[in-house]
């Protein structure tokens, strides 16, 4: 059945021989695979300090997307995506849904989006080819179009296109994270858990914070590809006063912006940088802006400083 499976995989890409393929075909393939494919995939998440195994398993439910992923270490921490809803389900609270076509935090929401989105940004050079959770992968180098954000390496499975590992670079070639898959299995039919979930009522998608009062703050300045997602109010923890968030992304990189009236809000001053991620803090007029994300300090303060109210 596993042939047969794969034999349809094939027909599905049947655009070139893989030795011809150019590196933005191999992540078209990889795209498709991982929104059309019945499969299950054992990995570890790689950083400064500490080691993150997780499991991930993706199929279709009446041809609806559905998804799971379980942290293996620790308490209790699930996440469930049926189509556009993903729900979280942790141990000390009571499950959550929100909007969002991908479980953020393991494969890139991009790699399963349009592919041709990540050119502004980066583009996409061959590597070579190794054996990786057991499986042939082939290479493929996804490099910086400037000093603004970090370059990336994946490698995909042979037969089937799925990802098989992924690397933050730095921009002086240091790896800062990565996610290894361990074990690969392409499934013959979508496994019980996820028709349990399709099925399953899930808490109401969590409504957006009142934005009547909000300020509409504007950048002067972003990076090529790097688009406004979200605006947003959040209270942080340990204060009761709502501060202006923005989320920028160029679909890879994620940035959380954050301004409030400078001494009304305790915005952080200061973080360890870490598996890429960097914080930037700007005084703009009279409001404080606290930029974070896994891009250069350099990039965020930059953005910190040219973000101006409309």
């Amino acid at each position: 059945m596993r042939l047969i499976l794969l034999a349809i995989i094939a027909m599905s890409f049947p655009a070139m021989a893989r030795e011809d393929m150019p590196a933005k075909a191999w992540l078209e393939n990889m795209s498709q695979a991982l929104r059309e494919q019945e499969f299950k995939i054992s990995l570890i998440q790689l950083q400064a300090d500490h080691i993150r195994p997780l499991v991930y398993i993706h199929g279709k439910v009446n041809d609806e997307e559905v998804a799971f992923l379980e942290h293996l270490n620790g308490p209790p921490k699930n996440a469930v995506r049926v189509g556009n809803t993903v729900t979280f389900i942790e141990h000390d609270q009571p499950a959550y849904s929100v909007h969002s076509n991908r479980i953020q935090g393991v494969i890139p929401a991009a790699f399963a989006d349009d592919i041709s989105k990540l050119e502004t940004g980066y583009q996409f050079v061959l590597g070579g080819r190794s054996r990786i959770a057991g499986r042939p992968g082939q290479l493929v180098r996804i490099i910086p179009t400037d000093d603004n954000r970090y370059g990336y390496q994946v490698w995909l499975d042979m037969d089937t296109y799925l990802p098989l590992r992924f690397d933050m670079i730095s921009g002086d070639k240091q790896l800062l994270e990565q996610l290894l898959v361990v074990e690969l299995l392409v499934l013959d039919e979508v496994p019980a858990i996820l028709k349990e979930a399709y099925k399953q009522e899930w808490p109401p998608v969590l409504s957006q914070s009142d934005r009547e009062g909000g300020e509409d703050w504007q950048f002067s300045w972003l990076p090529a590809g790097f688009k406004v997602l979200i605006k947003d109010q959040h209270r942080l923890i340990g204060s009761k006063e709502a501060v202006e968030y923005i989320a920028i992304s160029d679909g890879l990189a994620n940035i959380s912006v954050y301004v409030a009236k400078a001494g009304e809000a305790p915005l952080p001053e200061e973080l360890v940088t870490r598996n890429g991620l960097s914080l930037a803090t700007e005084r703009v007029g009279n409001a404080e802006v606290v930029a974070v994300g896994k891009v250069p300090a350099e990039t965020l303060s930059r953005i910190a400083k040219s973000i101006m109210l409309q």
